[in-house]
């Protein structure tokens, strides 16, 4: 079963899928142990670890060399930010084909002018409705898998109003759009209303001090959403975590200890190191001779 076929059973089944968002290997894995059935690649998360504001500023082989490293670190599902696609159609027919190669189960195309800002950022600017619809028609028929999810992501509710960013959607699943992806409702009242007037599958981003009012994902699975992705929140975690481990390190000149006491065996561990070590004499002769026998 491919990650993108696992991908599509989990949508099939009943409830919401969430998929917490990581930046690099070791985020992703983190994701995976703590029971999750997907991971959502960050786009501004994946921009931020490279040392870049989310603006647009990554190219297309930059985001898929890091989500194939994340595809590579876990057994469960990776669905990835694709931006803009990076171009015009040619561009989109390219990048899905990319992350499709890097063993990406999905990812999802906005209509913002490229280069693009974070969707919770202000003064975001959108390309005529057409244009991007090309692009989710060339993403949708370029795929080699069935199974790969064409994610359909409008930023017109903060550009033009909440009844464009519908109809946007609609329109995007009409040009074969798996899902579509609603950025940045404003209200409760909208965040209910999403489910409702769009004619197939719903993501919601949830972005804590964004845009969008706090939610309990229980009640967004009531209220019909499919998917929820959760960006910011590792990388935002690790950012805090980072800040008090230094400071505590410049006032006291000692090592602070870890949380929890983590020893530099146990943090291998959590990479596989116990995996690791057992090749490091499994393929010696004696060995071999006597798994033969």
């Amino acid at each position: 079963m491919t990650q993108s076929s696992k991908l599509r059973a989990l949508l099939r089944g009943p409830g919401m899928v969430i998929a917490p968002g990581a930046y690099d290997g070791l985020t992703a894995m983190l994701v995976a142990q703590a029971g999750f059935p997907a991971v959502y690649m960050t786009g501004a998360g994946t921009s931020v670890s490279h040392g870049y504001p989310d603006f647009g500023l990554l190219t297309e082989t930059e985001m898929v060399a890091n989500a194939s490293r994340m595809a590579r670190a876990v057994d469960v599902p990776v669905i990835a930010d694709a931006d803009t696609g990076y171009g015009n159609e040619l561009n989109v027919v390219r990048t899905v084909r990319d992350y499709e190669q890097a063993g990406i189960a999905g990812i999802h195309i906005e209509d913002q002018v490229s280069p693009k800002r974070c969707g919770h950022l202000d003064d975001k600017e959108i390309v005529p409705r057409e244009d991007w619809l090309a692009k989710i028609r060339a993403a949708a028929a370029s795929r080699r898998d069935p199974d790969f999810l064409i994610i359909a992501r409008t930023d017109s509710r903060a550009v033009v109003n909440f009844e464009e960013a519908v109809a946007r959607c609609n329109a995007a699943l009409d040009a074969g759009a798996d899902m579509a992806f609603l950025e940045a409702p404003q209200t409760l009242e909208e965040i209910a209303a999403v489910p409702k007037r769009v004619k197939g599958p719903c993501l919601l981003n949830v972005v804590w001090g964004g845009k969008t009012p706090s939610l309990d994902l229980r009640e967004a699975e009531k209220l019909g959403f499919k998917l929820a992705i959760v960006p910011g929140l590792l990388l935002k975690a690790a950012i805090g975590a980072c800040d008090a481990a230094l400071a505590a390190l410049k006032e006291t000149h000692v090592h602070p200890a870890p949380r929890d006491g983590m020893t530099v065996r146990a943090a291998f561990d959590r990479v596989g190191a116990t995996e690791w070590d057992a090749f490091r004499t499994r393929f010696r002769e004696p060995d071999v001779k006597r798994a033969a026998e």
